[in-house]
């Protein structure tokens, strides 16, 4: 299929510009002709119409995305037939979260207030049997008064719906930086690992920096699962003990540590004055020690080198006993 210009029609859409174009699909600020109301329409590329796997991504996004009604998720409109493939959203004025992160924080307030509110819309798909599962600044827009909407629902876990495993989504998740411990692991995840994500974009937003990276993406995910990111305080000394205490809380590597709802964690950013600090949390203290997990694969590689040497000897031993 051809790329739409300005001035041209699909269906009942008058087509105004591009507003933005990924690997995967182009979107189109577009007009209803019928009632003059202002839509956005996600188009995916031809190559992922004929790749089952991310046009299974683009569908699940769609199905979704028609049965959410939050204000602070994105609409998708459905129930008509389409001369070709595509979804139409409702538009959204305003910017992408990462937008504004590029190595600079947001203010204390700031941060704590957006979060809270992609808390509140996480508490609302989870309700609804969904889990986003690739939560990250990049899927999540913000508008001139701070009013979120979470976009992006391709890889999201839904009640009922066929699985999709991290291990052959590696390929489209896109950054690993705020995949939880245990999506890491292949684990499916549930709600715990997108309140894992949101901390993490609050470290983000707070000190200017992801708390873990690496030279490559196994290197960063591997960075989670052994180790503990530089306290937000250590980063800027400003930062509250109270904010510190939340991230941590909402970051536990355990899932069963974490908040066990998004409400939990909004209430604690908007009731900051009654967070209890714990003083002696151990990734206070042993944050400067780095695991590698270099040993651990060095014994590895030397049990699966005798494994061969213990066959030799029990059939030796078998065979004297004979």
């Amino acid at each position: 299929m051809t790329a739409l210009h300005s001035g041209d029609t699909l269906d009942h859409y008058q087509i105004e510009n591009l507003v933005a174009r990924s690997g995967m699909a182009s979107i189109y600020k577009a007009t209803d002709s019928r009632d003059g109301r202002t839509v956005a329409i996600k188009i995916p590329h031809p190559e992922m119409e004929a790749d089952p796997q991310l046009f299974d991504r683009f569908k699940r996004e769609q199905d979704i995305g028609e049965k959410m009604d939050h204000p602070g998720v994105m609409k998708v409109f459905g129930g008509e037939k389409h001369s070709r493939i595509y979804m139409v959203m409702e538009w959204v004025p305003g910017h992408l979260l990462r937008d504004e992160l590029r190595g600079k924080p947001i203010s204390q307030d700031r941060s704590a207030r957006l979060t809270a509110r992609v808390c509140e819309a996480l508490d609302y798909i989870h309700s609804q049997g969904v889990v986003h599962r690739d939560l990250k600044p990049e899927n999540i827009m913000v508008d001139d008064a701070d009013n979120i909407k979470l976009i992006d629902f391709g890889i999201a876990g839904q009640e009922g719906a066929r699985r999709l495993t991290f291990a052959k989504l590696s390929n489209v998740m896109g950054t690993p930086d705020y995949i939880s411990p245990e999506q890491v692991k292949g684990k499916r995840g549930d709600g715990r690992s997108d309140i894992y994500a949101a901390g993490v974009m609050l470290y983000e937003m707070l000190t200017g920096k992801c708390p873990f990276n690496g030279p490559n993406a196994f290197a960063t995910m591997n960075e989670r699962l052994l180790n503990n990111p530089v306290p937000p305080r250590e980063l800027d000394p400003s930062i509250s003990p109270e904010l510190q205490e939340i991230i941590y809380r909402a970051m536990e590597r355990d899932p069963k540590n974490r908040y066990a709802h998004a409400r939990e964690f909004a209430w604690d950013l908007e009731h900051q004055d009654q967070v209890g600090v714990a003083a002696d949390r151990a990734e206070l203290s042993d944050w400067k020690v780095r695991k590698s997990g270099v040993g651990r694969r060095i014994l590895n590689y030397v049990l699966l080198a005798l494994v061969p040497f213990v066959v030799f000897g029990l059939l030796l031993w078998v065979a004297k006993k004979a």
